[in-house]
């Protein structure tokens, strides 16, 4: 199947730290598609990970996307893949959704180590971000050009939908409005 299926979906959110984000152009725009995108896989049953860069230096994930205690990764690596136990925090058969910052360091580095063990890749292009908007678009260029597929925000909602007659469609739907 070529669209996202909730049932073999799990969200990756990448490094949302709170020193990080001020220096990410249209930074709050891309914070609050990651948390529609996080309220989304709840609703769907969607399986939630986050992973963390140096949070010493760079501060947890900002308080708006709020993840559970035990979902987080912390890392030092800028693939996420290296990162010890992050590969095996992954259920086998999932295809990953991916949101996150900078789009050309650790989302990058982590959408190309996941194709490289074999993984299906969506990058949320709206739900990523870079400190410069031409970083931005070189990050999803070259992920776009090494197999991933880009997407957007509204298009992973409705594709884990799949059917407006889901019974979370429209709780699901207010959150893209």
């Amino acid at each position: 199947m070529r669209t996202m299926d909730a049932a073999t979906s799990t969200l990756l959110v990448i490094d949302f730290q709170a020193r990080l984000m001020p220096a990410i152009h249209e930074g709050a725009a891309t914070v609050a598609n990651a948390k529609r995108l996080i309220a989304a896989a709840g609703l769907l049953d969607v399986p939630v990970l986050f992973t963390e860069q140096n949070p010493k230096g760079l501060g947890p994930t900002v308080a708006d996307l709020a993840p559970d205690e035990g979902l987080v990764v912390e890392k030092t690596t800028f693939d996420s893949c290296r990162a010890p136990g992050f590969l095996d925090r992954l259920a086998p058969d999932h295809a990953l959704v991916v949101a996150g910052c900078e789009a050309h360091v650790c989302v990058l580095q982590t959408v190309m180590g996941l194709l490289d063990v074999g993984r299906r890749v969506f990058v949320v292009a709206d739900a990523i971000g870079s400190r410069t908007a031409a970083n931005k678009a070189a990050g999803i260029a070259r992920m776009a050009a090494a197999g991933a597929e880009i997407v957007t925000t509204e298009m992973a909602v409705f594709e884990w939908l799949v059917d407006a007659r889901h019974p979370r469609f429209r709780e699901a739907v207010a959150l893209i409005k």
